[in-house]
Formats: structure tokens, C-alpha cells, sequence
């Protein structure tokens, strides 16, 4: 099993990452016999992985409720949110209880926001079901709910009482989300690693497989690229804002679209494309290494081509409101070369537009 530690001033907590780690006693410490917890998963989950779970937690003698909500980033909303609260205080859940979030981004960024607003903050454990939620969503301790006019916009920096990496659960993943999760993990490379990349390069082929060991070692890569992060800079004040190459422009693409046409990762492998070509024009960045990043995201079957159905200044309208933006001004993470990027916030629009216009 491998472990890593995300060292904070005020506490620190373990990511677990191996196969059958529900079967490993202990996997669920701190919480001890007769603790209350409440399981919070989805529809999809939930008949493939809920009771296997549940056995666990019953097994590890805990006393535990659970809750199912309806799959899909469009209910990462406070309807959910209050749903949760609902039933956490109609079974008389008090400070003390832990909840779980068995599931991908959605379900842990919901019950990580309720952990952190209930009673003025529980503990919660990630139990992340999803490639981009083991590589990215479940670790540093984002949590949140989506806004119609924007994604994100509402929720609280509320670390994990440990992360547990069940590789296993990619066996019953779809393709298509297993491949939008991808799109985090190149990010990662292009961000910060370039030995990295290399590597995704020439076993890009394995992980699409789904070959476990080459998995394991891709999922712990990631992991250890962000805890390095997020131990310098929790609540994004300054290097955190790194890891959100393509999200400004993805993110537009999400709340154009209402969270229901593309996913995530879909949208964040276009807006890693358009962060291209903004180096370009800017000349920050050569077309060698511009080519080599999308031909790994076209190999691994990502979308590299802005959908048809939104026009270049809708971009600018979602653009906005983006959480990293100071005075008005657009902040845009753009890479340098492959293994670096930085942080820019004198872009201008009529830059941001021309690059907009070279991904249709």
C-alpha cells in the first residue's frame, strides 16, 4: 500500500492508495467501534459499491445512515446541500459524526462543503470513485457547490480526515469518464513534471488498458505532485492557482452548457488547448511542444475542439466571474514549456479571443 502524508500547520492526514483496501483493518482510522458515520453516495454507485462499503464500515463495528442523491454535476447544488443537512439533523447526527463520500468529484465536493457548515464542522473521509477524482478533486480539501452563473463559486477549504484510494473501483468506471479524468493528470505533467510527461507518453497505452500496476504508479505520481502543492499554499493564495491550467476556459465551457453536455475533464482538455494557444500568440510556449500536448490528449481520446454551440464571446461572459480573477482583470494559468506554467493576469481579451477562435 502506498501512503502519503499532506503535512498542514494545524493537522495532516494520509492518502491511502492500493487494491482492496477495504479489506485492510484499521483503513478507517481514526473512527473506532460505535462512531456514527453517514455514507453519502449516488445512483450509479450505489447498486455496484454501496453495500460493499457498507459491509466495511458495519464490519469495523461502526453505526451507520446513508444517503443517496442523484448522479451528475447539475445537482452539485444547495437542493443537495440541504438535503444532506436534513438528514444528518433528522437522525440526530451531532459534532461527532463522520461522513463519508463514497463517489466521484460531485458526491465529494458536496459532503466535503456540508462536513465543513454542519454544526460549524465534522469530519469527513474521501472515499474518491473516479480516476479524476483520486488524482485531483478528493485531495487538498476544495470543497463546494455550483452556482447557475458559474462553477465552484459557493464553498469552503475543509481537509479530509484521510483519503482512501480504492484503485479497484476504476474496473467498473465507464470509459468516458475514465478518460476525462485523464485530462487531470496531463495537466499535472504539463504543470509541473515533464519527466512525467515523457512517461505518459510511452505508457499512455497500458493506463487506457486499465493495466493496475502502471495505474498505481500514475495515480501516486499525481498524488504526490498535488500534496507538494497543497502543503506550500492550501487556500490558493499563490502556487495553488497552478493546478487550474485549463480550468478558466473549461470551466466557461461547463456553465455555458449547465453541467449537463461535457464533463469535467472534457471541458479542462479544451481549455488546456486554448492555455496553449494563448502561449503561442504570447510566444511563451513553441509549436513542438504545443503538438506533443495534444496529440497525447487526442491519442487518449480527449476532445481538443471547442463545441460549435458556443460562440467566442460566450467564453468572456463565464470568464468573469472566475474565483482567481483580481480587479476585474483575467487570470490565466498558461504553460511555458512542457513541466512548467505560471500565472498571468495582464491577458488582454482581444488575445484571449484570437486563441478562443484558433480551437474551433
Amino acid at each position: 500500500m502506498r501512503k502519503i502524508i499532506v503535512n498542514l500547520n494545524y493537522a495532516s492526514y494520509p492518502i491511502y492508495i492500493d487494491f482492496n483496501l477495504l479489506n485492510i483493518k484499521d483503513i478507517f482510522y481514526p473512527l473506532k467501534k460505535n462512531d456514527r458515520v453517514m455514507l453519502v453516495t449516488d445512483t450509479v454507485l450505489s447498486p455496484i459499491w454501496k453495500n460493499i462499503v457498507l459491509g466495511s464500515l458495519v464490519d469495523y463495528g461502526m453505526i451507520v445512515d446513508e444517503l443517496i442523491i442523484p448522479d451528475g454535476e447539475k445537482y452539485k447544488n444547495f437542493v443537495s446541500v440541504e438535503l444532506l443537512i436534513s438528514n444528518l439533523l433528522n437522525k440526530c447526527h451531532d459534532r461527532h459524526t463522520t461522513l463519508i463520500a463514497l463517489g466521484g468529484g460531485v458526491i465529494g465536493d458536496l459532503t466535503g462543503f456540508v462536513a465543513s457548515i454542519y454544526q460549524r464542522g465534522i469530519r469527513f473521509i474521501q472515499i474518491p470513485t473516479t480516476l479524476l477524482s483520486q488524482v485531483d478533486a478528493a485531495i487538498g480539501g476544495k470543497t463546494g457547490v455550483n452556482h447557475v452563473l458559474g462553477k465552484n463559486m459557493i464553498g469552503s477549504f475543509w481537509q479530509p480526515t484521510s483519503v482512501i484510494i480504492n484503485l479497484n473501483f476504476l474496473n467498473t468506471l465507464p470509459k468516458n469518464q475514465f478518460i476525462s479524468g485523464l485530462s487531470e493528470v496531463v495537466k499535472y505533467a504539463i504543470a509541473f513534471d515533464y519527466d512525467f510527461f515523457v512517461w505518459l507518453e510511452k505508457n499512455i497505452n497500458d493506463i487506457l488498458s486499465l493495466n493496475m500496476n502502471t495505474l498505481l504508479y500514475c495515480v501516486t505520481r499525481c498524488c504526490e505532485l498535488k500534496k507538494k502543492i497543497i502543503v506550500i499554499d492550501e487556500r490558493e493564495n499563490n502556487c495553488r492557482m497552478l493546478l487550474n491550467l485549463g480550468h478558466t476556459y473549461g470551466h466557461a465551457i461547463e456553465s455555458y452548457f449547465e453541467y449537463s453536455s461535457f464533463l469535467h475533464g472534457e471541458s479542462v482538455s479544451i481549455g488546456i488547448v486554448i492555455a496553449l494557444y494563448t502561449s503561442e500568440i504570447l510566444g511563451l510556449l513553441n509549436i513542438v511542444d504545443i503538438k506533443r500536448i495534444i496529440n497525447l490528449l487526442e491519442k487518449i481520446g480527449l476532445p481538443t475542439i471547442i463545441p460549435k454551440e458556443i460562440s467566442s464571446r460566450s467564453f468572456l461572459k463565464y470568464m468573469i466571474r472566475d474565483k482567481k480573477n483580481y480587479f476585474g482583470q483575467i487570470t490565466l494559468i498558461l504553460p511555458t514549456s512542457i513541466g512548467e506554467v505560471k500565472v498571468f493576469n495582464n491577458v488582454s481579451k482581444n488575445i484571449i479571443m484570437d486563441a478562443i477562435q484558433m480551437c474551433y
